[in-house]
């Protein structure tokens, strides 16, 4: 039995949710109709569709009437960074994600720079972003990428959802006295910090109350939303998946540029809880220093970074993933359980008429390789019939990787007896060495198996 709660304590809304919960759902619950032409009209979120259309429409227009004054724009693009960290630092990596903790000024600075970028509150924001990262690329996620740029820009907020977003969690966030201050007085936040702040200042500063209204409020505004929503879409679309696949978050300096350093989205959704986007000191990620720096000043503490040890497994992962993309490109030699064991006798019968050389208890035909020895047919030729071992492992000539991975394709047999004794490391070529082994190879003879030891798979 679950311990009892405490009189006004919440219960996570996940707790009893069934292990199959995703199917379950997608079968069982009912999708609206699709978005078609006929209907598009009636699918509108009006508010939404509101806020992102008159906004840019009013800004574009302002813009063509009322002259930007350099202190307006300066403090346009310092506005739009303030409360575009007042999201990336707050609402995503602070609230979204409990990467770090913050003290209560700072809380009560994030939360308000935050409703100036006018997204939802945080609790509607942190809820949504939390069954995106449960549940992404299924129905089941707010904004899934597979369901095109456009639509996870920005059309799932423009349309009603076709379902409602997965369960997710936000217990946390109810017992946040700022989290609950700020959904309290949300739409006075909203005109206040969205709106009219910005318009203040300009006015009150350099008396440019049309221009501080035009750029610092609107057009700042249309950027700040565009910048948050690169991070649903251009995220899930641009770049490379250094850390896993499976799931369609890239990493992209573009990307980093657009969103105040979310761009390095694959790494993000690897690791959700480190505070980190970016990884490498020269990648940009001014979210992550600003977090850094408010920890140094006492601000926030707690800073949570996954351990180098697993981060660097996954990178490994795809390293070796893209390797193995290759090597299914080449052409190697075949396992040894396939290949014929045969006597010494029966070497030298058949060495008089095709061209075999015995070389670690291996038989190869170098017939169609004579004329292209690099030491000449001569020194090919006088090994006919006879072990070729001690000549080529340095007696003669210490061959090369190159040598060794071609000498492997020729084989047609194996000695009977194997390798002489302490040869048994060169009959894997080394190729086959660092070969990576598909799953059902595992436990299978032959070169596989040679990959995990270099000991076993001699003989088939």
């Amino acid at each position: 039995m679950s311990a009892p709660k405490s009189k006004g304590e919440e219960e996570p809304s996940d707790a009893n949710i069934p292990d199959n919960y995703v199917s379950y759902t997608l079968k069982h619950q009912k999708a609206l109709d699709p978005i078609s032409w006929d209907n598009w009209w009636q699918e509108l979120n009006l508010l939404h569709a509101a806020i992102l259309g008159l906004t840019p429409i009013m800004g574009i227009i302002g813009a063509f009437v009322v002259r930007l004054r350099w202190e307006t724009a300066v403090w346009s693009v310092v506005y739009y960074f303030m409360t575009g960290l007042g999201i990336t630092a707050g609402y995503h990596r602070l609230w979204a994600h409990r990467s770090y903790n913050a003290s209560k000024p700072l809380q009560f600075l994030l939360c308000i720079l935050g409703a100036g970028a006018v997204q939802g509150s945080i609790r509607w924001w942190a809820r949504g972003h939390r069954a995106h990262h449960r549940y992404t690329d299924t129905d089941l996620d707010p904004y899934n990428a597979h369901k095109g740029l456009l639509w996870s820009h920005i059309g799932w907020m423009l349309f009603k959802p076709r379902r409602k977003p997965g369960v997710a969690d936000i217990s946390d966030l109810a017992k946040n006295e700022v989290v609950r201050w700020q959904h309290r007085h949300y739409l006075f936040l909203v005109f206040g910090m969205g709106y009219i702040f910005p318009m203040v200042v300009a006015g009150l500063g350099w008396g440019d109350w049309k221009g501080g209204y035009v750029y610092a409020s609107l057009l700042r505004l249309c950027f700040v939303h565009h910048s948050t929503f690169c991070v649903n879409s251009l995220a899930h679309y641009l770049g490379d998946a250094p850390f896993d696949d499976k799931h369609t978050p890239r990493d992209h300096l573009i990307t980093a540029l657009c969103t105040i350093g979310e761009g390095y989205h694959n790494f993000h959704h690897q690791f959700p809880m480190d505070y980190r986007n970016a990884i490498k000191w020269y990648q940009y990620d001014p979210t992550k220093w600003t977090i850094w720096f408010t920890s140094k000043l006492g601000l926030s503490s707690h800073l949570k970074v996954f351990p180098e040890n697993e981060v660097r497994k996954g990178q490994l992962t795809m390293q070796l993933k893209r390797l193995r993309e290759i090597q299914e490109k080449l052409n190697w030699p075949s396992d040894n359980s396939h290949l014929p064991v045969i006597s010494w006798e029966s070497f030298l019968q058949q060495a008089q008429s095709r061209p075999l050389i015995c070389i670690a208890g291996f038989i190869h035909d170098v017939d169609d390789f004579l004329d292209q020895h690099p030491g000449g047919r001569h020194l090919l030729t006088k090994y006919i019939g006879r072990d070729a071992t001690t000549a080529f492992f340095g007696g003669v000539y210490d061959h090369s990787n190159a040598a060794h991975n071609l000498l492997s394709m020729k084989r047609v047999g194996v000695l009977l007896g194997g390798a002489p004794h302490g040869l048994e490391d060169k009959a894997i070529p080394p190729s086959q060495r660092l070969r990576i082994a598909h799953y059902n190879e595992m436990g299978g003879s032959g070169y596989s198996s040679a990959a995990l030891s270099d000991s076993e798979g001699l003989l088939g």
